[in-house]
C-alpha cells in the first residue's frame, strides 16, 4: 500500500480549515494549499463574485480541475473548500490517496460563523432551516473522511496537536 502522506481538511465553511491548515503546514514544514485561496489568485476574483458572474457550475467545475491538479503533488497540506468533499471525483482521490479530517463543529457554532456573510455565496441569505438542512446533508459526505475532529471544545494549538499526533502515528505504520 502507497503511503498517504498528504494531509487534506475538509468540513463546512467557517469549520477552520484554512486557519488549522496553515498551522499544521508550518508546525511540519509542508507547502499549503488552500483551494478557494488558489482558484480566486488564479481567476483573479473573489468567490462570490465567481458565483454571480458564472454561477455555482462553473465555479464546482474549475474547482475540481483544479483540487485534483493540487492533489497531485506529494507531502502538501491541502484545505479543500466547503463543497469540494461534494464531488465523487474529489472525494474518491482524497479517500483513496490521502489523510483526510474532517473538522467537525457544531451547528449553532457554525451557524453564527457563516450566517450572512457576503464571502460564502452558499450561506449568504440563507434561512437558518436552510443552512441546518445544508450542514446535515453535507455532514453525512464528510463522516466518510478518514478521520473525523470534534473542534468543539478544543482550541486551535489542541486541534493541531491532536492531528500531528494522528498524522505522525499513521506515517510510521504505513
Amino acid at each position: 500500500m502507497k503511503s498517504k502522506e498528504n494531509i487534506v481538511f475538509l468540513g463546512m465553511m467557517g469549520s477552520g480549515k484554512t486557519s488549522i491548515g496553515s498551522l499544521i503546514s508550518k508546525k511540519l514544514k509542508l507547502d499549503f494549499y488552500d483551494v478557494d485561496q488558489y482558484i480566486e489568485k488564479k481567476l483573479n476574483t473573489k468567490i462570490s463574485k465567481i458565483f454571480q458572474d458564472k454561477g455555482e457550475k462553473f465555479f464546482r467545475d474549475f474547482e475540481e480541475k483544479i483540487t485534483l491538479e493540487i492533489l497531485k503533488n506529494k507531502n502538501i497540506v491541502v484545505a479543500l473548500g466547503g463543497g469540494a468533499f461534494l464531488n465523487k471525483k474529489i472525494r474518491n482521490e482524497v479517500l483513496r490517496n490521502h489523510n483526510s479530517f474532517w473538522l467537525k463543529l457544531d451547528t449553532v457554532t457554525l451557524l453564527k460563523r457563516i450566517k450572512n456573510n457576503p464571502k460564502r455565496p452558499i450561506a449568504y441569505n440563507s434561512t437558518n432551516s436552510e443552512l441546518v438542512n445544508l450542514i446535515k446533508k453535507r455532514s453525512n459526505i464528510y463522516s466518510k473522511a478518514l478521520y473525523s475532529i470534534n473542534c468543539n471544545d478544543l482550541t486551535k494549538k489542541e486541534i493541531v496537536s491532536k492531528i500531528i499526533e494522528i498524522y505522525e502515528t499513521n506515517k510510521v505504520k504505513s
